[in-house]
């Protein structure tokens, strides 16, 4: 996941990344740092019954939203979480919309990304945060089903000597950025296996600035950042290629719960819901780049 957040560089993506052209679910990527399978099961089961009024919610009458801030483009819109604009606004609102919420009865709370998947009560009914699913933090917290398959982006400068690598062994020597908490670091870690260390950064925003100032050569974060970064946010940058992290196993984003909540099972419904009717995929296409068109980096 990459995170940033004060109307940086995902603030003013929207409007450029609504115009761009559909993309897959299996497509794309960010993501949280952690050690683990990419899809840890949900570990919360189906109520008996999922209608609004028999939910057991954090506030009653209401379905309290988490995510951090800034919340930033494409994922959301102008730091605005409850515009229902953004990838994740949107799904959030579909969501709610199949528990039998009206979008007035949605509540928005801050939570801050590496906080959101630590033990303990959770100030939220779900949080949607570009959280990757891990077996690692589904020991802490409940997991719905994924609502988005992500891959990891490289982006550099055109002029970099690592702008035209075609594999992941040709960035070996590369100072690589990642943001701090994100899967993004573990997958350098396990699939680039740089020579030196890898530069850690609290925000998109500190990455960029990493990278235009020749501090690093490259920086690693999920696709439709990386789209989003190199056609607003820089003059010159380079899509290098994507890769999958983990195996091949798909990295998927999820809806975060406290454990053990009883509304796990009645979220992976709604979801299912969404991903029948094909509104998931409707969402998907208006909001996110496509990333079909960036090579695959081989090892």
């Amino acid at each position: 996941m990459s995170s940033l957040r004060s109307l940086s560089p995902r603030g003013r993506a929207a409007a450029i990344l609504g115009a761009a052209t559909a993309v897959a679910l299996l497509a794309s990527a960010c993501a949280p740092k952690s050690d683990t399978t990419s899809s840890a099961a949900a570990t919360g089961s189906a109520s008996a019954s999922c209608s609004a009024s028999s939910l057991a919610l954090y506030k009653s009458g209401q379905l309290t939203v988490a995510t951090d801030s800034p919340a930033y483009s494409p994922w959301f819109d102008n730091n605005a979480p409850s515009d229902g604009k953004g990838f994740e606004s949107a799904v959030a609102y579909a969501v709610a919309k199949e528990l039998g919420f009206s979008s007035s009865q949605v509540k928005w709370t801050t939570e801050s990304f590496d906080n959101s998947y630590a033990p303990g009560a959770k100030n939220f009914d779900f949080d949607i945060n570009e959280i990757s699913i891990t077996s690692t933090r589904a020991k802490a917290v409940d997991f719905s089903t994924g609502y988005y398959d992500v891959n990891q982006g490289v982006l550099t400068l055109a002029s970099s000597k690592y702008a035209k690598a075609t594999s992941l062994s040709a960035l070996k020597g590369a100072k690589i950025g990642v943001q701090v908490s994100t899967t993004s670091y573990q997958a350098v870690e396990n699939e680039i296996k740089p020579s030196g260390s890898l530069s850690v950064y609290n925000t998109t925003d500190d990455e960029v600035n990493a990278l235009k100032n020749g501090q690093v050569d490259a920086i690693v974060t999920d696709m439709p950042t990386v789209f989003y970064l190199a056609s607003a946010e820089l003059t010159n940058g380079k899509i290098v290629g994507q890769f999958n992290y983990d195996g091949g196993t798909p990295e998927q984003f999820g809806l975060l719960l406290q454990k053990g909540s009883k509304l796990t099972g009645c979220v992976d419904q709604a979801l299912a819901k969404l991903k029948s009717s094909g509104e998931l995929a409707s969402i998907t296409k208006q909001w996110l780049a496509d990333s079909a068109d960036a090579p695959e980096l081989a090892q």
